[in-house]
């Protein structure tokens, strides 16, 4: 999976979601399609979680400057 974009990552796992909701997979297809969410659902948590961190709010101050602060720290 490296090199490879979130946006493809959450594709493949609504893919393969909607392979278990139709129920029409055999036991160890249904495993198979699992297994393989299981993996995209991690990697697009952790992307998520890489994003989370390096997002900075950009606040104006009073005097017209601006300062950075981590997501977090916003009010």
């Amino acid at each position: 999976m490296a090199g490879e974009k979130f946006e493809t990552a959450l594709k493949k796992l609504e893919d393969v979601v909607k392979k278990l909701e139709t129920g029409d997979l055999s036991l160890e297809e249904s495993l198979k399609a699992f297994e393989e969410g299981v993996k995209q659902s991690a990697f697009c948590s952790k992307k998520l979680n890489e994003a989370e961190r390096r997002v900075d709010v950009l606040l104006k101050q009073r005097d017209g400057s601006f300062v950075t602060k981590p997501f977090d720290e916003v009010d």
